[in-house]
């Protein structure tokens, strides 16, 4: 398949004097330092905007950058990618086991932009080959692929390497702002809150004749459980992210509800409601869903003893509790992330959101299986318990797969239905 064209912690004044460091830094790099070198795997819609925000901050940084390798499972998303970055044959790389092109690449920086079912395996690869990595969120689909994830953020950390996670609200002003607030007392004790992504499907690809089970289930990724983790994990995990961090620590369990309704493709819920328990009576609400036609409504907001925090936005609370503006080279957080990721590598100190980022799509896979079996899903039965049902449970097909070409379908527009046992049923 390898032929040629063959295819975001919390604010402190310490942390805003590294950065101060880092600028200082970065601007004798910028005067003296090597080309930047970064490739793309994934070279979709998404993959094609990460590699604009890259570029971007290269630019606001002051450096040279090249685009060394491009690579897609399909040629024909890696042709469109060539052209606009100017990317020569040799270096476009098409099939399932692109990405081992990109890993013998000279790149210094890769961009992991696949569907989330084959960010662990492909994170690995080029940790291996020493490469610095910009991963999408979320990093895998189920709680074998959290762990893994973790564990190649130690890894990563131990080879001086970094990794960002394309959890771009903690790179945005506006949210670290609030985080040092509420660290500062400003909402005083965290007493529950509401979290939301409720919008539209964002999309669709109907099968067409010559597709094999694998190319169709990649190129519709986004509405198959198996290769997405269902937009809960998809979409969602940004506002899941924002309670672990907001709050301070990963949710106890989860209990909830889905279904799905209209949704015409996959095998995905239209719509979850999950109670997540983050221990001394402190509960927030996970709502999510995709079907046109509805209320929609994006963000987070958490209340306190003192005040309300309403996500990177508004804050209620005590006027007394004040701290620094933050620090920002870009008013689009998608390319500050950039940013400070490419500052960490070339200052010696690496930034590593390999936890965060593994923590937050745990906390989507807790919820969506407790949505899909009706069942209390426990954060222990996931990621501590090796004996609890679900510690090692996927969903049957893996990234290796793709590459030894023994990818069957799921059945297509049918549900986990909750109460029909474990593992997961589907309607028949």
């Amino acid at each position: 398949m390898g032929n040629k064209c063959t295819r975001r912690s919390s604010l402190k004044t310490t942390a805003l004097a590294g950065t101060v460091a880092g600028l200082a830094g970065m601007a004798a790099h910028a005067a003296t330092g090597r080309k930047v070198k970064v490739a793309l795997v994934g070279c979709g819609g998404r993959g094609k905007r990460d590699l604009e925000s890259f570029l971007n901050a290269c630019k606001i940084l002051g450096l040279e950058v090249e685009v060394a390798a491009l690579a897609d499972a399909f040629q024909d998303a890696v042709e469109p990618g060539a052209k606009n970055f100017q990317v020569s044959e040799d270096r476009c790389h098409a099939g399932f086991d692109a990405y081992r092109k990109v890993a013998e690449s000279d790149a210094e920086f890769v961009l992991l932009i696949t569907p989330p079912l084959f960010r662990p395996l492909h994170l690995e690869a080029m940790l291996k080959a020493g490469k610095n990595v910009f991963v999408e969120k979320p990093v895998a689909v189920d709680a074998p692929g959290c762990r893994k994830v973790i564990e190649l953020g130690e890894f990563a950390k131990s080879k001086g390497l970094g990794i960002s996670a394309g959890m771009q609200r903690r790179h945005s002003v506006g949210y670290l702002k609030n985080k040092a607030l509420i660290e500062a007392g400003a909402i005083g004790e965290i007493l529950g809150g509401v979290v939301s992504w409720n919008g539209n499907v964002p999309w669709i690809y109907e099968r067409k004749d010559g597709w094999s089970d694998a190319d169709y289930l990649a190129r519709n990724w986004l509405n198959w459980v198996e290769l997405s983790g269902d937009h809960i994990c998809e979409q969602h995990v940004h506002n899941l992210d924002v309670a672990n961090w907001f709050v301070g620590h990963t949710p106890l369990s989860a209990v909830g509800f889905g279904g799905r309704a209209r949704r015409e493709t996959g095998n995905q819920f239209d719509f979850f409601s999950v109670d997540l328990d983050y221990g001394n009576n402190v509960h927030i609400h996970s709502q999510c869903r995709q079907i046109s036609g509805c209320f929609n409504r994006v963000g987070e907001e958490l209340r306190g003893s003192k005040g309300v925090v309403y996500g990177g936005g508004k804050l209620k609370g005590d006027p007394s509790a004040t701290v620094p503006e933050p620090l920002s080279d870009s008013n689009n957080e998608t390319v500050q992330e950039m940013i400070d990721l490419i500052r960490g590598v070339r200052s010696g100190n690496p930034l590593n959101e390999a936890g965060i980022v593994a923590e937050a799509t745990a906390t989507a896979v807790m919820s969506r299986l407790a949505a899909y079996t009706g069942k209390m899903i426990r954060w222990s039965d996931l990621m501590q318990n090796g004996n609890s049902e679900w510690f090692n449970y996927t969903s049957g097909i893996s990234a290796e797969d793709f590459e030894t070409g023994t990818v069957k379908l799921p059945a297509e527009n049918k549900a986990p239905v909750p109460g029909d046992g474990s593992p997961i049923r589907h309607r028949k």
